[in-house]
């Protein structure tokens, strides 16, 4: 999958490297994650190509890193269920909150999945890495 990171999501990452008095600001712990279905990139802000069939962010929960490194579903979001539009699902977005929040990052599906009318989508995996790390 290849991930794009939101500008606030890594402006607050670079922010908490700066000298305390300098300006700079710590990054928050995020309080919650919900996924959102996109039909294509969903852009630098996260809001573009929302899925018609369902606009709902569903919530999930992260397992604690492993190697520092590693994070994955620990649990996954419910389905979602597909309104009444026939359109092929390429992404999903991260966001910290089911309406406004803010866009943490995006990540293309490994493969695209065709989405009818009453048909299901499941998010069963979704692991994020940074790397390299120090040895």
């Amino acid at each position: 999958m290849t991930a794009g990171l939101a500008p606030s999501l890594v402006s607050g990452w670079l922010d908490t490297l700066r000298a305390a008095g300098s300006g700079g600001t710590a990054y928050g712990p995020v309080v919650g994650t919900f996924a959102q279905l996109h039909t294509g990139d969903p852009g630098a802000a996260g809001t573009a190509n929302v899925s018609v069939g369902s606009t709902t962010r569903n919530s999930f929960v992260f397992s604690d890193s492993s190697a520092g490194s590693t994070v994955s579903l620990g649990t996954p979001p419910a389905a979602w269920t597909n309104g009444g539009t026939s359109e092929t699902l390429t992404h999903i977005s991260v966001w910290t909150a089911s309406s406004a929040g803010t866009f943490l990052f995006s990540v293309a599906l490994t493969a695209s999945k065709a989405w009818a009318s009453a048909d299901s989508f499941t998010l069963s995996t979704l692991t994020a890495a940074i790397t390299p790390q120090a040895a």
